[in-house]
């Protein structure tokens, strides 16, 4: 289970993060509530998770867009017809959970980074809503998915409410590639450089 949730949670994280710096008015918005919820004198809290709503949206958002395990096994335990495709007893079925992140029937505009799709709505990352599905579902779900989203939570409000970023060499935020290295996880293709200047009043 730990090493399921340490080895893909970075990659969520370094997801997550570029997608902040692309878009500068949500990584604003994001230290905005940070810094209601939690103030400038200390670290977040794994008890301050629950009051971050803007967060959460964030990590949604970036876990649909940026899918780290895109294909889910699966063995069908009985006969059964889905969409009139008659499927055997003991068939292996591959969930394609990227292709679902970005299906346009069910996410408009799915390309984008839109933080909106999620307000008001009740769509949460365990495995109950079948659109979103970064952990896969049911009994075949990700077994370290708990501990995986506390670390990509309190990992990514920490690294946010702790640092001021920007981009490199004058590189504008529209600059920086989201290239992927697809395999079993889903990584970037090149590493993210940035520069960090620490903001809290605590130092």
């Amino acid at each position: 289970m730990l090493i399921a949730a340490i080895g893909t949670s970075p990659s969520a994280i370094e997801w997550i993060l570029p997608e902040l710096l692309r878009h500068p008015h949500v990584m604003k918005k994001l230290q905005k509530e940070l810094e209601q919820v939690v103030g400038l004198e200390r670290m977040v809290k794994e008890s301050d998770l629950e009051n971050l709503n803007y967060l959460d949206m964030v990590v949604k958002e970036g876990l649909r867009l940026h899918v780290i395990a895109p294909l889910a096994p699966h063995e069908a335990m009985e006969d059964c017809v889905f969409n009139s495709f008659h499927i055997q007893k003991g068939s292996r079925i591959m969930i394609n959970c990227y292709a679902v992140h970005r299906d346009p029937n069910i996410w408009p505009e799915p390309e984008k980074f839109l933080l909106e799709r999620f307000v008001g709505s009740s769509i949460d990352i365990h495995g109950r809503n079948f659109q979103l599905l970064p952990f896969g579902s049911g009994r075949r779900g990700c077994p370290a998915m708990q501990l995986a989203i506390v670390l990509v939570d309190l990992i990514v409000a920490q690294l946010v409410h702790c640092f001021d970023w920007e981009l490199p060499n004058g590189m504008q935020p529209c600059d920086l590639d989201v290239e992927e290295h697809f395999g079993l996880a889903t990584s970037r293709e090149n590493p993210l450089m940035a520069i960090l200047t620490y903001r809290l009043n605590n130092a």
